[in-house]
């Protein structure tokens, strides 16, 4: 039986909930650990597949949480679980598997629905091509080593916008396929109201129309029917 472990990062559920957002799209049975609270998973447990989701918080200036989360992701990688970090998660994941030194404040912050290039064939992201989803990051992976992980997407901004981790069923993607259009709005607009740094970038996404691929439809489903490595 699969079960699935969401570690929620977010600092501010009311504006941002990112285990409703994972929910609506996937269907194992799952339980929820709050990081800010200090609520990590026991992987002893039976759990089979990992959810890391995105957080306000920053990646290189990170909360004390971030210590326990670090030994969670190396244990559920270590194990042969299916693991998958978005946004936050996908640094985090990046922090514990390489370092704090391929972790950076973005060049410049995608904010708005961008336009992902998936480069290669991959068993969760699927065929090659351009997809669009919805983006908010300030922070960035870079420097990977291509002979531990695989680059898998790009953007315009952002040079690692997916990665596998060879041999591993774990994946960082940095966009938020999750995030269906009511609910990148609602955010968009929470941001501006908390004074989030780059006002331009937040009202130009704002006003923009939205252009969404649904690939969390694909990327939801294929990561449901993966088995651990």
């Amino acid at each position: 039986m699969k079960k699935l472990a969401i570690l929620d990062n977010s600092l501010w559920p009311e504006i941002y909930d990112p285990v409703s957002h994972w929910t609506e799209f996937i269907k194992l049975p799952y339980k929820v650990f709050r990081a800010e609270d200090g609520q990590f998973p026991n992987l002893d447990e039976g759990f089979t597949h990992v959810i890391l989701t995105g957080s306000e918080a920053s990646i290189v200036n990170p909360p004390s949480w971030v210590e326990k989360e670090v030994e969670v992701v190396k244990k559920a990688v270590e194990e042969g679980l299916t693991v998958l970090g978005s946004c936050f998660g996908h640094q985090l994941l990046v922090l514990a598997l390489a370092g704090s030194s391929h972790v950076r404040r973005a060049i410049r912050p995608e904010i708005g629905w961008i336009e992902v290039e998936i480069i290669k064939k991959d068993p969760l992201l699927g065929q090659k091509g351009k997809v669009w989803v919805f983006s908010s990051h300030y922070d960035e992976v870079c420097g990977l080593d291509e002979e531990e992980f695989q680059i898998i997407a790009r953007s315009q901004d952002c040079e690692v916008q997916a990665f596998r981790l060879k041999g591993k069923n774990v994946w960082g993607i940095q966009a938020h396929p999750e995030i269906n259009p009511r609910n990148a709005r609602k955010l968009l607009a929470a941001m501006l109201e908390k004074n989030f740094a780059g006002r331009e970038l937040i009202e130009k996404a704002l006003s923009s129309a939205v252009r969404d691929s649904g690939w969390i439809k694909l990327i939801s489903r294929h990561f449901s029917e993966l088995d651990e490595v």
